[in-house]
């Protein structure tokens, strides 16, 4: 019996797989074959391509959503799903940043955004586990009470109903809570595979398997796919996560990418009703989800900066530990981990991807808070394109640069970034070339650094562990047997094959074999 729960409270014997994915069906979308003509052309099919693809179609505009894999199987099915308004502590800091305005459009285009959802679902009678509750941010340290105190009344001042608390019936003791009533929860896939079944015909499109990987920015804009096909279209939306397309905007200077990490678990515990998350670090997400007949607990937090870290299985046993010491833990069912964009001064960049730019559109820099942010970037997006303006496009504006408000963590972020690209370059590759069964190693051949990852098998796969971007060095992430990163969090898999962008193009593969004798022999 006890050798039986240990197992169930083995990380790692969790499915690899979002709940969300793993409890919905593939879908099945064609992938392009030939050059198309729309209205708009939406790179990403995601909550933000297939949301503004519902909408702009609405409107009685043909549009093609263009998914690289799967729609809704990025960031999307990777999220623990939170329709909240409540995005960490930062409502006094957009305030103190952007001034009252900017703060109050950010509140009420998320605000909104709740409100659409709910709509959209009652309307449409979409099965989505949708249910209102309310939103905990929760201290157990002194340090934060002050803080806390200075968000409610921030987030009270621009009509969000906000309150201070002081137990928020989880089985612990904590200094201090802010609780925003009216918010919701959902699952994530039900909803958008819903959205997307209305969107192909009379002219309109999704294809998945589509990867965009140029865009050509004339009168009439064109996205090019791996294939060499083209979608010719009026306007072109980057809603690929990452933008695909620069355009000279310098996003990979002013975003950086961080990986976080979540457990789907089952507790003997009855779960207060409520979504919570820590103000501090180590950072701590709990929600629950419907599961079969009775619930799991979403466990999340664990947050590092993309290809920062070599050892990222201690994030998913750090969370085990904590959800079995926090609840009465019966078993560890799921476990996946997400990468999300945060932008220089913490709100996101939408709308026209350069002022110099009328055709192309950008929405990227959700920062762990999408569902929200994406539902309003889509209708942003959507007045954008229709009517020219959108009462809550300024404060998103892509072209925005406020050295007082992003400034220092714009200096800070590409210091970094310069230290991973000059610092891999320059240090040694190990001499110990012993690679075991399910580990990778960075060896030296031919005088050249290179990642070399053996399978299950025995198989050993090598590839040059520069990064296609920008030439950032690589570093292996053993929790998802991918090279990452560290400069742009682009992410590749030990073949070689571009995952995440901002990089499209593949590592180079430099051979497979049995085993590795001399370091300058493959």
């Amino acid at each position: 019996m006890e050798d039986s729960r240990l197992h169930n409270l083995n990380v790692f014997s969790s499915v690899h797989e979002p709940y969300w994915i793993a409890s919905t069906s593939k879908t099945d979308y064609p992938a392009l074959k030939e050059d198309i003509n729309v209205d708009v052309a939406i790179v990403g099919g995601g909550i933000v391509g297939i949301t503004t693809a519902f909408l702009l179609k609405e409107k009685g505009l043909k549009v093609a959503v263009l998914e690289a894999n799967r729609i809704a199987h990025g960031t999307t099915g990777h999220t623990t799903a939170k329709i909240t308004s409540q995005h960490g502590l930062i409502y006094d800091k957009i305030i103190s940043k952007f001034g009252k305005e900017k703060a109050r459009q950010y509140a009420d285009a998320n605000e909104s955004a709740i409100h659409f959802i709910a709509n959209l679902v009652k309307e449409r009678n979409i099965d989505c586990d949708f249910c209102w509750r309310p939103a905990y941010i929760y201290t157990q340290s002194e340090e934060y009470i002050d803080k806390i105190e200075e968000e409610v009344k921030a987030a009270s001042s621009l009509g969000i109903k906000a309150s201070y608390q002081e137990d928020i019936s989880l089985p612990f003791k904590i200094k201090a809570a802010i609780k925003f009533d009216n918010q919701a929860q959902f699952h994530p896939l039900k909803y958008i595979l819903s959205l997307a079944k209305e969107i192909p015909g009379d002219g309109s499109h999704i294809f998945e398997f589509t990867k965009v990987v140029d865009i050509e920015d004339e009168e009439r804009c064109a996205a090019v796919t791996s294939a060499g096909n083209k979608v010719t279209a009026s306007k072109i939306i980057i809603a690929s996560h990452f933008p695909c397309y620069d355009g000279r905007g310098m996003y990979f200077a002013r975003m950086y990418a961080e990986k976080s990490y979540v457990l789907g678990v089952k507790v003997k515990d009855k779960f207060p009703e409520g979504m919570f998350i820590t103000a501090e670090e180590p950072g701590r997400s709990l929600r629950s989800q419907k599961h079969d007949d009775g619930e799991i607990i979403l466990v999340g937090g664990e947050h590092h900066k993309t290809g920062s870290e070599k050892q990222t299985n201690v994030h998913y046993e750090n969370l085990g530990k904590f959800a079995n010491e926090t609840f009465q833990l019966q078993e560890i069912l799921f476990r996946w981990s997400t990468q999300d964009c945060t932008t220089v001064d913490s709100v996101p960049y939408v709308g026209y991807l350069t002022s110099n730019t009328s055709n192309i559109l950008v929405a990227t820099g959700f920062a762990k808070w999408g569902m929200t942010n994406s539902t309003a970037s889509a209708r942003i997006l959507t007045e954008l394109i229709t009517e020219g303006e959108s009462p809550w496009a300024p404060v998103y504006n892509p072209s925005r640069f406020d050295i007082a408000a992003s400034g220092a963590k714009l200096v800070s972020t590409n210091l970094d970034v310069a230290e991973k690209l000059l610092g891999g370059k320059i240090t040694p590759a190990p001499s110990d070339i012993e690679i075991k069964n399910g580990e990778a190693k960075v060896i030296n051949v031919d005088g050249e650094k290179v990642g070399a990852y053996r399978d299950e098998q025995g198989q050993l796969h090598i590839v040059d562990i520069t990064c296609t971007h920008l030439g950032c060095e690589l570093v292996w992430n053993e929790a998802e047997k991918t090279w990452d990163c560290p400069c742009h969090g682009s992410r590749f898999s030990y073949e070689g094959e571009n995952i995440e962008g901002p990089a499209f193009n593949p590592l180079k593969h430099l051979g497979e074999g049995e085993n590795i004798k001399d370091p300058n022999i493959f």
